[in-house]
């Protein structure tokens, strides 16, 4: 993790949790020559515009007060959408029996990409239950990027 993203990370997550609301991620990235800010914001029952416009308003006046950040940026904050990633071991308890994607940092059983229903976790490993039906053990530690997967249910999904 990057400097700004840590200092981003524990300036927002009090301002989060304030608000009622879960810091999801924080990301400093620059595309097309613009550095864009982006954190992302969860909530029970879903993130309205209203809870991205306080976690902005919020944040910014810390941002500015402490400015971590010598580069000019654009501050973005959004829901972490339908295909939300899984960051932090609570995301796996909390999304147990949907259907994830995981990538691998190197191989498991010849394969580094897999896709299942999430089954919790054991311990330091996720529970991933297979097309197969097999329940596979992958260490939290060898997951290069995991996130929930959206199923269009009409067009044939569960």
């Amino acid at each position: 993790m990057s400097k700004i993203n840590k200092i981003v990370m524990e300036t927002a997550a009090p301002l989060a949790d304030a608000l009622g609301l879960e810091l999801v991620d924080v990301e400093f990235v620059k595309e097309g020559g613009q550095w864009i800010l982006r954190v992302c914001i969860d909530r029970e029952g879903g993130v309205m515009m209203e809870h991205c416009e306080a976690m902005s308003c919020a944040l910014d006046e810390a941002l500015d007060s402490i400015d971590p950040i010598e580069e000019h940026y654009l501050l973005e904050v959004s829901s972490p959408g339908v295909e939300r990633a899984l960051k932090k071991a609570a995301d796996y308890e909390r999304f147990t029996g949907r259907e994830v994607k995981v990538r691998l940092f190197s191989s498991l059983n010849g394969q580094k990409n897999f896709t299942g229903i999430l089954r919790g976790l054991a311990g330091q490993d996720i529970l991933l239950e297979t097309e197969k039906q097999t329940l596979l053990p992958i260490p939290l530690s060898q997951v290069a990027k995991a996130n929930l997967t959206f199923i269009d249910k009409q067009k044939g999904g569960i």
